[in-house]
């Protein structure tokens, strides 16, 4: 059974940080490319950032120089470390199994004074 836990959301002032942890199980996640989506209120959810098997790493525009993706395979976690956060980045983020239909069940991440 694949199970994809989040972690780490939580409430933060505007150019604070945080660090979102997904721990996965149940899948040989060193292989697998993985993916952290959010999904703000009343928007569709959006693809942030992704992690290829080899350490490849794409962000989407509003999160470049901002946020970074990574990996540990012995662990099998995958992270996203967002940083200068703007009451924008406002979402439930999600982790996601690239070519899958796995998806964590989300962590709250607000942006606000």
């Amino acid at each position: 059974q694949v199970q994809l836990v989040e972690s780490g959301g939580g409430l933060v002032q505007p150019g604070g940080s945080l660090k979102l942890s997904c721990a996965a199980s149940g899948i040989i996640f060193s292989i697998k490319t993985m993916n952290w989506y959010r999904q703000a209120p009343g928007k569709q959810r959006m693809l942030v950032a992704t992690i290829t098997s080899g350490g490849g790493t794409t962000y989407a525009d509003s999160v470049k120089g901002r946020f970074a993706i990574s990996r540990d395979n012995a662990k099998n976690t995958v992270y996203l470390q967002m940083n200068n956060l703007k009451p924008e980045d406002t979402a439930v983020y999600y982790c996601y199994v690239g070519r899958s239909n796995y998806w964590g069940q989300g962590t709250q991440v607000t942006v606000s004074s």
